[in-house]
Parts: C-alpha cells; structure tokens; sequence
C-alpha cells in the first residue's frame, strides 16, 4: 500500500498536489467526499430529544471502542479518537454517571485506572446496534447479497486505509 506519510507532506498524509479537473466536473473525490460526509446521517441517526433509550454519538462510538478494545484510560481513549484529554473526561463522566461505564483498576497492573462497559451500557449498545443494523437493512432492502457484500468489502478497505494514515486502527473481532 502506498505510504502517503513519506510525500513530504509534513506527516499529513495529504500532498499539496491538487489533481485538477476538467472545467465543468466535479474536482477529483468531490462525490466521494460529499457521499462520505452524508453516510453516517443515513447509518446513525442522532438521537431524538423523545428517544431517551438511544445513545448519543459519544457515548455510542466510546462504547464501541471499549467494547471492542476492552478497558481504556481517558489518555488512551483521548489517544485513539485524537481528542483532548479534557473532552474524553466530560464524555466519560456522562457514561459513568449513567452507568454505562465503570472505572476498573487496570489489568495489566498499571497506575491509571480504566473505563470498562457496564452490563447496562452492553445491553444499550447492542440496542443501539440493533437498531441501526435494522435501518441500514432497510437502506440496502432491494440488494443484492453480493451487492452487500461488496460494499462492506470497500468500506472497510476504506476505512482501514483511513486508520493506517492516521496509525489509529480500530480494533475489529475476528470473524
């Protein structure tokens, strides 16, 4: 795979070649960024004002991530979403105090404790994730298996090429 950090980029990852279009169409990615952009608005509504039983975005990809990484400190958390320390803190004092997660000493014996899901946050993630499994079920009702299949396939090479430029992979189970 190409290693866009060595373009004399600064470390980026983004050249500061800009390919050129053709007058009249749409600039190299333009489609690819705005469908990127609509795609989680599709896949993960935010949540209603009415609809206290979904998560907010937050606590939902923080969930997630401990759920499938297992116990992570704030720096750590902080770390893998390139967020300051601070915001991770607020995110994760919401969690706790709605007993989605629970402060464990770590595991490995270090001196920072960790953030670990609480069988409520469980049960309200894996809601969450039904919920919008369902809807994205309904987006692709008219596909093929194949068609689908595909799609996974080349979003995750997607966003996997994303994790290796930033060096931030996402854990993912083993299938």
């Amino acid at each position: 795979m190409h290693d866009a950090h060595s373009d004399g980029d600064g470390g980026s990852g983004l050249s500061s070649t800009k390919p050129r279009s053709e007058p009249g169409q749409e600039p190299p990615a333009a489609v690819l960024e705005r469908e990127i952009s609509l795609l989680a608005r599709y896949t993960m509504p935010g949540r209603r004002l009415w609809d206290r039983e979904r998560l907010d975005r937050s606590a939902y990809v923080l969930l997630l991530r401990l759920e499938d990484q297992g116990p992570m400190s704030i720096g750590e958390l902080a770390d893998a979403f390139q967020l300051d320390p601070s915001t991770v803190n607020r995110q994760t004092a919401a969690l706790i105090r709605q007993d989605l997660a629970r402060r464990v000493p770590d595991p490995e014996g270090g001196m920072a404790r960790k953030l670990q899901v609480t069988d409520e946050g469980a049960r309200r993630l894996h809601n969450d994730r039904e919920y919008y499994r369902r809807g994205i079920l309904t987006i692709v009702e008219e596909w093929t298996p194949a068609e689908i299949e595909r799609f996974e396939s080349d979003l995750r090479r997607f966003n996997e090429c994303v994790e290796e430029l930033e060096r931030r992979p996402w854990p993912r189970p083993s299938c």
